[in-house]
């Protein structure tokens, strides 16, 4: 630190001092806390616009999707759940849709967990491995429907400190921010939940379907990847226009009718297991 700002050792030993900690290992710990979700990309204003990004998101979206998951990945680059939406990317598979979850590991480096939205909302031990979390990715989402749904809607519209529980330790109220975005080959349903709360709170967008004639490029992920500073600027645009629309997402029609369909699916699936029974 001394270094960075070229001044002594001591000189910033006495500065941490000054600003009430035991020395420096105390304002450190201190500003670990303050900073922790330091992103592995360096803010370039200058960065040229991420060409391939923007291709391969063409090739794989209806253009009215795309505003969608700009704002959506910018979302996530702050730690508030103001927006209070998970987004759900589905297709029949083969599509390079898990290519948006590279770039995003990428961008978000330790800010970013895998994890599985199923076992999140069985597991209440599996919160707590979230906090302080910026993005969580559930890259093949399982197609059975969520037995319980509290803990995720909780998550996702967390506004505050909420109870949190480890194995074997003490439960303690922390500080919640987490986003899901999910792939998958189908809707994210709830056995039991057909409430608006559940459905509302998901984008869900449809992927267009894979050309028979393609040719995937094996270096495609690299490709995007050597673009982060260009793809951090754009996200940070679609951060800018959701907050200026006071956090509410660009819908398209199909989105909201993608939402629609899957309330419709879960209340007729409802409706035969009630018959059957």
């Amino acid at each position: 630190l001394g270094k960075t700002v070229q001044v002594s050792e001591s000189t910033v030993v006495r500065f941490a001092a000054d600003l009430g900690y035991r020395g420096y290992p105390g304002m450190k710990k201190a500003l670990q806390e303050i900073v922790r979700n330091r992103l592995p990309v360096k803010y370039d204003p200058k960065a040229v616009q991420p060409v391939h990004w923007l291709q391969f998101l063409s090739d794989l979206l209806y253009p009215e999707d795309i505003p969608t998951v700009q704002e959506f990945i910018g979302y996530c680059l702050i730690p508030s759940n103001k927006g209070q939406r998970m987004m759900v990317i589905k297709g029949s598979g083969g599509e390079g849709k898990s290519q948006i979850g590279v770039v995003l590991s990428r961008l978000f480096g330790c800010n970013m967990k895998d994890g599985s939205i199923g076992k999140i909302s069985e597991n209440r031990f599996a919160r707590a491995d979230l906090e302080h979390t910026l993005l969580c990715v559930d890259d093949d989402m399982r197609m059975e429907a969520l037995r319980q749904t509290n803990y995720v809607k909780s998550i996702v519209t967390a506004q505050g400190q909420m109870d949190l529980e480890r194995k074997g330790e003490q439960s303690y109220q922390g500080k919640m921010y987490v986003r899901f975005l999910a792939f998958s080959n189908g809707d994210l349903e709830s056995l039991y939940d057909h409430s608006d709360g559940f459905y509302r709170r998901q984008l869900i967008l449809s992927v267009k379907k894979k050309p028979p004639n393609r040719e995937d490029d094996p270096f495609l992920a690299d490709k995007l990847c050597g673009e982060i500073e260009g793809i951090f600027l754009w996200c940070l645009e679609g951060l800018r226009r959701l907050q200026s629309n006071n956090f509410r997402f660009t819908e398209s029609s199909q989105t909201k009718a993608n939402r629609e369909d899957a309330r419709r699916e879960a209340d007729n699936v409802l409706l035969f297991l009630r018959s059957e029974g």
